[in-house]
């Protein structure tokens, strides 16, 4: 890191300023960076085009900046890392809450310099909370989990494609790109344990977690990948992260149904599984499951609740060091 950009990204962190929102849309080569009404400036997706925007921040002397972008599927995560190296504070939202502030200003039309400026606008009408920077070994183990993910449905997929094939030869096709999938997904299950077993905190968490029945290996690596603010929030807090805090749906004399929304889906679905078989086998959440059946509740929807209480139940056991399950 430079030691001016650091040393004036200090200076500016120890006086009064103003909070200088940067909107930034990124996409696979280039990102557009919005700094007012009128700005939008193009650069390139690389370490020379974020030194030019790094540039460009701090010539705003009496300012601090605070970058807010979406996730793009992995191509802002350069980006991040050489703003979180250099302390730079930013924001990483949800694109739907971002698609509907624009919805709600009737702003339809969509470029890149469009969603730059609107991004911005977001930032200083909604003043989103801080995104920390990951840690090396939680930014490694989501990795890892991701390219699992990747390779098991690639292996479902070359599964179903074996039992519709007829001719022998496409058979055989099919068996040894499985077995080189399943080599591949052994390889990398091997990396993941390697991870835990080399990390005591990271260890010590997974095997906290997985004292509750129903939580698997598979299980708890997911949630810590995906969840990694997971014994950090609130019982509200971390059950509206993983999208299972049920909403009201009021208006007057009315009283609709409570839903819920949203949330990490990666992490929703491991959860889902997880609570799948908490409902059969764990003594707990079972008779919690069946107790809502027996008052009527829709399968689903108790099922939702066993997936509430389960993700309030683990961020409580990582939260409080001396919580035991006895």
């Amino acid at each position: 890191m430079s030691s001016p950009y650091l040393a004036r990204i200090t200076s500016l962190s120890m006086k009064e300023t103003n909070t200088l929102y940067i909107g930034i849309d990124i996409s696979k080569d280039t990102f557009d960076a919005s700094l007012d009404a009128e700005t939008s400036v193009s650069f390139s997706n690389d370490p020379s085009g974020y030194h030019r925007l790094l540039k460009m921040i701090l010539s705003h002397e009496d300012s601090t900046p605070h970058i807010v972008c979406e996730p793009t599927g992995g191509y802002e995560k350069n980006l991040l890392s050489f703003l979180w190296e250099r302390s730079i504070s930013l924001s990483l939202v949800n694109a739907s809450k971002i698609r509907s502030f624009a919805r709600a200003q009737g702003r339809l039309a969509k470029t890149d310099k469009i969603d730059a400026h609107i991004i911005r606008e977001f930032g200083l009408a909604m003043n989103p909370s801080r995104t920390k920077a990951p840690s090396a070994k939680l930014e490694e183990l989501a990795a890892l989990m991701q390219r699992r993910k990747q390779l098991d449905l690639m292996y479902q997929q070359e599964q179903q494609r074996f039992a519709q094939a007829r001719a022998a030869i496409i058979k055989r096709s099919h068996k040894q790109i499985m077995k080189m999938l399943q080599k591949q997904l052994d390889d990398i299950q091997k990396l993941i344990e390697k991870l835990f077993d080399g990390d005591d905190d990271l260890r010590q968490k997974k095997e906290r977690i997985e004292q509750v029945k129903g939580v698997g290996p598979i299980t708890s690596a997911t949630l810590l990948a995906e969840l990694p603010e997971l014994g950090t929030l609130s019982r509200r807090e971390i059950a509206a992260l993983v999208g299972v805090a049920p909403m009201n749906r009021d208006s007057g004399k009315f009283r609709g149904r409570r839903t819920t929304q949203g949330g990490r889906f990666d992490a929703r679905k491991t959860l889902y599984m997880s609570a799948l078989v908490a409902s059969r086998h764990n003594p707990i959440l079972k008779a919690f499951y069946q107790k809502l059946i027996q008052k009527g509740k829709a399968p689903k929807l108790a099922l939702t609740a066993v997936m509430r209480k389960l993700i309030i139940l683990l961020n409580r056991i990582l939260k409080n060091p001396n919580f035991t399950l006895d």
